[in-house]
């Protein structure tokens, strides 16, 4: 497994759901598929996407702080 952070190539919007991918092994557009259904639950799955967004470093500041 590699570290959590939001890559800086192959992101759509904040780049959450191709971290995620990466982090489990996942293809992104997999991922993505995934969070669309989930969003049709309820639940705060958008709150807590935005929340990853904020919190998750950007590629190039993770690579940097290394």
């Amino acid at each position: 497994m590699t570290t959590l952070y939001r890559p800086t190539q192959g992101r759509m919007i904040g780049g959450v759901c191709a971290g995620l991918a990466r982090r489990f092994d996942m293809s992104p557009t997999t991922m993505r598929v995934i969070f669309l259904l989930s969003c049709l639950l309820p639940g705060p799955q958008f709150l807590i996407y935005i929340a990853l967004w904020i919190v998750l470093p950007s590629e190039d500041k993770a690579k940097a702080a290394w």
